[in-house]
């Protein structure tokens, strides 16, 4: 064991064998072997670049839910993360290289990166709406907002303009037809903002990242446990992760699919996901239940004009394997948006039958 691990472990209390743990992106994240198995992981400060507003989020946030959890006859140490803290109280130790680290309390549970099952997804959803509504009390507005901006679409927009008139690689020329399609939406980006603004949707406790791979699901019934990656946690829409979780869970291929013919809108994957989220959500409101499949096509909007930005601008934020990498993803994503926007008043029935089925 390095140096850096002996003197983390130290600090945690804790003295014990540490090996790699899962695949994901963005942290580093280890077990530590024992009486009681933890989870150790290195936050990525290149990422979120001030991991201590990351970690006092989570804190407050994940001992709300406990309280919740608690009162509704749960079990807080499986349904919600636990953070341990250090020997000295806190829920973070910064290394004397720099490293910022934190640990968790084991949860038993299997995730996956991509669906085999639609009920993989209903039962995401239910998770996921359930993660929201328990903290629909939460005083929103007292979170950090650890990445700034992150869904402000209308900024994004700007952003986006900024570089086609840059044109920092000199490719603006090669898509002509990307560049029109996210210019022609424009008029789309600022409902949900706007109506954070106004009032007219709720700001809530949103997550942020609602991949189904932020689910842990019971491997014997395959029912949600805990929502897990809580760095994203802020202030925000509840369409923004409802949106973002069907722009990955309702597309038939891979992100970054060649072929726009094995790309479409998968109804069967929206119904799954919708009924989960609406029959765990009862304090969704009438104006969030209308624009939720317009959620859809909105972060699927944001996410493509990134893409395309980031190709305009020569690759410089989202990591690439051959020079159209970015253009491809972005066309992904017009595609999926082009399915959406043709089966609107479908999608519109479908939320609107499982509405009125939970009572709204």
């Amino acid at each position: 064991m390095d140096q850096e691990f002996k003197e983390v472990l130290g600090a945690f209390g804790l003295e014990l064998h540490v090996s790699d743990y899962g695949n994901g992106h963005i942290n580093d994240t280890y077990i530590v072997q024992g009486p009681e198995r933890v989870i150790i992981q290195r936050i990525n400060s290149n990422v979120f670049r001030q991991p201590e507003l990351v970690m006092d989020n989570i804190l407050n946030v994940t001992e709300y839910l406990r309280k919740i959890i608690a009162e509704e006859g749960g079990d807080p140490d499986v349904e919600t993360l636990s953070v341990i803290t250090t020997t000295d109280g806190k829920p973070y130790y910064r290394s004397t290289t720099g490293g910022y680290y934190r640990v968790y309390k084991f949860i038993r549970g299997v995730s996956y990166d991509e669906i085999t099952d639609v009920s993989q997804l209903y039962h995401a959803a239910k998770a996921f709406g359930k993660f929201t509504n328990m903290l629909a009390d939460y005083p929103a507005d007292t979170l950090h907002e650890v990445i700034p901006k992150f869904h402000d679409t209308r900024n994004r927009y700007r952003n986006f303009k900024d570089s086609v008139a840059r044109d920092a690689s000199g490719r603006a020329h090669t898509c002509p037809d990307e560049i029109k399609f996210v210019l022609d939406r424009e008029c789309n980006c600022g409902i949900v903002v706007d109506g954070l603004a106004d009032g007219s949707i709720p700001l809530r406790v949103t997550h942020n990242d609602t991949k189904l791979n932020n689910v842990l699901l019971d491997p014997d019934t395959g029912e949600g446990v805990c929502v897990i990656d809580l760095d994203t946690v802020m202030p925000g829409s509840l369409l923004y992760d409802y949106g973002d979780a069907l722009r990955f869970g309702g597309s038939s291929g891979a992100e970054d699919e060649k072929d726009l013919s094995k790309i479409r809108f998968v109804v069967e994957n929206f119904r799954a996901f919708t009924e989960g989220y609406i029959e765990s959500m009862p304090s969704i409101t009438a104006r969030e239940l209308e624009l939720l499949p317009f959620s859809i096509k909105l972060m699927t909007l944001e996410c493509g004009l990134r893409f395309l930005a980031d190709y305009i601008d020569g690759d410089v934020y989202f990591k690439t394997a051959y020079p159209e990498h970015n253009l491809v993803r972005a066309r992904t994503q017009f595609k999926l948006i082009s399915d959406i926007e043709a089966m609107m008043p479908e999608l519109n029935a479908i939320v609107s039958e499982i509405a009125a089925k939970h009572g709204h």
